[in-house]
């Protein structure tokens, strides 16, 4: 136990002289003859310990007047309670504990030889500053309303922690001031309670040792531990804790002290009432005794009947108090996981509102009878804040989903989104004034664009490449199979069908066309597939591999899905690597200047960038954001290319790419449409650029056949003089960088369909061969022969 605190504004002395005086005041009033008589000889017995009145500051001297201490406080501690009352005489903040009632001492006892009392949330400057207010209020006569409960946290033989309320009695306490304490002036007192936790003013006012405190206190101690778990439960569930793992051991323990259960553990089911299954929350740490390592299952399958009617149809609790005679009467997910998780009694209990369910709140112990229906009824104070937790918690959710959808789904921009909250404000506020309401048109006017794309080199070459490769070797594993069935029986048939494959099979070998699937599609469901189910019955060889071809099949569309998966694969991959690169990117890019960024998936990745002060609150706008961004997107690109060739040593097929720069001088209104939930282009003027973007990579250099974008080169295509003076400083400083290499080519372009006038500038792009070697670059030629 703490002794006495060394830095404190009172100097403890222990007395009785209160209760003595008190004793000597009230004998002359006593008028039962027992009573009177019994008081006298308390008097005359204490008389003969005179420090027991004058008071003392050893410690060791409690335990020396432990006999007459007991007889003269006998009347503040009756005998008769000692076992039921947690109650002791004391010195507030010390843990000076004396004069015990039995029930006190048996819990100090079972806490443990190396227990020590320690008030909950108050440190040695808080102690301070509550025992100068007790002077400035007993002392001077200042009111102060510094009331709030104090608690001791105190383990059980179990290890349960339980949770006392302390009330103090302080009437046996004279405070008495040293002949050199400072006067407390008004003035003082003013600036004390403007600087309520700054100890040192308090200290430099008040000073240790300044004051005398003498007498003693009674402690009355009350269990709350039930409605202390209770708020704290209402505390954890209010506020999210960071460690999700942490809360849910916090839930274990409260539930823990409140059914006094040591190893008691908690789990929770989501009940998700649209496809009638069990659901594990969105939370790995989460315990589900229903499912265990299941993610969803039938509530009617997972569950007994009795348990289906009870937390679904009634909300009800269910309890199974005996476990062992539950497995044996019932084969379902519960029990079985009940049965494997070494449970003896469970407690589920119904979290719903309004007649309708949310979630199982699972309590399980490995004792039988420890939870039964008895005992279930002390939910019925904590069910309520579960709910509306498990509601803000599952409406939380709801609301990420349809961030998610916002996010991935439409074309609302993050940071545009202030535009459509304002109209979206402008809408509610109409409709609730006379139901009348429309969603105004959102425009930007004056806005740069720009437009960059990285595609696949001959992607639809690649896809039908794939294809005839498919075919050819579905062809050549039918004909694998009737050659076999030819050894057993020489069938017309089979020659006929032979004929078939082998014509298809040269004509797929030098050309595949627009009709070539269909008519190798045709031929497998009018002569093939029904031929197939005789062959597999001919032999074991046969019925083998008929089982083969059939494994390599898409079931949906009965043909061999091999090169042609690679090929998805691949794109997929690619375009999954490519969009996570440039979302992250844009986070950095988000902080040149605010604008409005969309990139979609083709076959490689395109986006479009709009900037201008139009699309930014309250933000001035400059033209350098723009070369700023325009540098950003450009270098951007190059890592791009450099994380297309690295995803080309773990992809199933090799593939080029291509990227592109479009660079537009001019700014244009750019508009939502409310029909396509989409950003367009305003106006015909603007329109220019929309099929400029549609048609630049399909152009060539002017007098050639050389289309303007090459694998392994960035080009950048323009219209102004100032457009490539522009753009040959950023690659001056990109070759400086390592980016870009000294190829430059300056190129005028053919007229595309109403476009004329283009330029371009194509600029070989410089790899990093191993990733984290940027100092190490080679060229695209190089690239390729490390690659294959």
């Amino acid at each position: 136990m703490k002794q006495k605190l060394k830095d404190f504004p009172f100097d403890i002395q222990i007395s009785f002289h209160k209760v003595l005086e008190q004793y000597e005041k009230e004998i002359g009033n006593i008028k039962s003859d027992i009573s009177r008589e019994y008081t006298e000889k308390v008097l005359e017995h204490v008389s003969q310990f005179p420090e027991l009145k004058e008071g003392f500051t050893d410690l060791k001297l409690l335990k020396k007047y432990k006999e007459p201490i007991k007889v003269l406080l006998n009347d503040l501690f009756p005998c008769i309670l000692t076992k039921n009352e947690i109650k002791a005489a004391s010195v507030p903040f010390h843990n000076i504990i004396f004069n015990s009632s039995r029930r006190f001492r048996q819990i100090l006892k079972t806490a443990g030889d190396d227990f020590e009392l320690d008030l909950r949330n108050i440190d040695d400057d808080n102690i301070y500053i509550f025992a100068c207010i007790q002077i400035l209020k007993q002392y001077y006569g200042y009111e102060f309303d510094i009331s709030r409960p104090l608690y001791y946290d105190i383990p059980d033989e179990d290890g349960i922690i339980k949770h006392y309320r302390i009330a103090i009695n302080a009437d046996f306490v004279e405070i008495i001031p040293a002949d050199d304490a400072p006067k407390i002036t008004q003035q003082d007192v003013d600036l004390l309670v403007q600087n309520v936790n700054e100890v040192e003013i308090w200290k430099e006012k008040i000073p240790p040792k300044s004051y005398t405190f003498k007498g003693f206190t009674v402690l009355n101690l009350t269990d709350v531990t039930i409605d202390d778990a209770i708020s704290e439960l209402k505390t954890t569930l209010l506020f999210e804790e960071v460690n999700e793992a942490e809360e849910l051991h916090k839930l274990e323990e409260i539930f823990r002290s409140i059914y006094k259960i040591s190893d008691l553990r908690v789990g929770f089911t989501v009940f998700n009432p649209r496809d009638m299954i069990f659901e594990r929350m969105n939370n790995e740490e989460a315990n589900s005794f229903i499912l265990d390592d299941e993610l969803v299952n039938d509530c009617s399958t997972g569950i007994c009947e009795e348990g289906f009617q009870k937390l679904i149809n009634k909300n009800t609790f269910f309890t199974i108090s005996n476990v062992d005679s539950y497995v044996k009467n019932n084969d379902n997910l519960l029990a079985k996981n009940l049965k494997k998780n070494n449970v003896k009694s469970c407690l589920l209990a119904p979290v719903a509102k309004n007649g309708k369910l949310l979630g199982v709140l699972e309590l399980v112990s490995e004792r039988k009878n420890e939870l039964n229906s008895i005992n279930a009824i002390k939910l019925n104070d904590i069910l309520p804040y579960i709910v509306s937790t498990v509601e803000r918690n599952r409406n939380d959710f709801e609301n990420r989903i349809k961030a998610v959808i916002q996010s991935e789904c439409t074309s609302i921009h993050p940071s545009v989104l202030w535009v459509f909250e304002r109209e979206a404000k402008k809408f509610i506020k109409d409709m609730d004034k006379d139901g009348l309401a429309s969603f105004k048109d959102i425009s930007f006017k004056d806005v740069y664009p720009l437009y960059g794309q990285i595609d696949i080199v001959a992607s639809s070459e690649a896809r039908n490449d794939a294809i005839q490769k498919d075919l050819l070797d579905q062809l050549q594993l039918i004909l694998n199979i009737i050659d076999e069935a030819y050894k057993i029986e020489e069938l017309p048939i089979y020659d006929q069908v032979k004929y078939r494959i082998s014509e298809f099979k040269e004509e797929l070998e030098q050309k595949l066309n627009a009709s070539s699937e269909q008519k190798v599609f045709n031929l497998l469901q009018k002569e093939v597939n029904p031929l197939m189910s005789h062959l597999k019955q001919q032999s074991d060889e046969i019925r083998k591999m008929v089982k083969e071809y059939k494994e390599k099949l898409n079931p949906e569309t009965g043909i061999v899905y091999n090169h042609r998966k690679k090929y998805d694969e691949t794109v997929q991959q690619i375009n999954r690597t490519m969009s996570r690169y440039i979302d992250k990117k844009q986070v950095q890019a988000q902080k040149i200047y605010p604008h409005y960024f969309e990139r979609y998936k083709t076959d490689g990745v395109d986006h479009n960038i709009y900037i201008g002060a139009s699309m930014v609150n309250k933000k001035p706008f400059n033209k350098v954001y723009l070369f700023n961004l325009r540098l950003w997107q450009l270098s951007t690109m190059c890592e791009m290319e450099n994380r297309f060739y690295e995803l080309q040593e773990s992809t199933p097929i090799q593939l080029d790419a291509a990227s592109l720069i479009l660079v537009y001088n001019s700014t244009m209104s750019i508009r939502y449409r409310m029909d396509e939930k989409k950003f367009d282009v305003d106006g015909t003027y603007n329109a220019r650029y929309e099929i400029i973007k549609k048609r630049i990579d399909k152009a060539f250099v002017k007098g050639t056949e050389e289309r303007v974008t090459q694998k392994g080169k960035m080009t950048i295509v323009y219209s102004q003089p100032s457009d490539e003076g522009e753009y040959l400083q950023y690659i001056k400083y990109l070759q400086a960088k390592n980016y870009l290499g000294d190829e430059v080519e300056l190129l005028e372009l053919e007229d595309v369909q109403g476009v004329v006038g283009l330029k371009a500038i194509r600029v070989n792009i410089l790899y990093s061969p191993h990733s984290g070697e940027s100092n190490e670059t080679i060229t695209y030629e190089d690239l390729m022969e490390e690659l294959h």
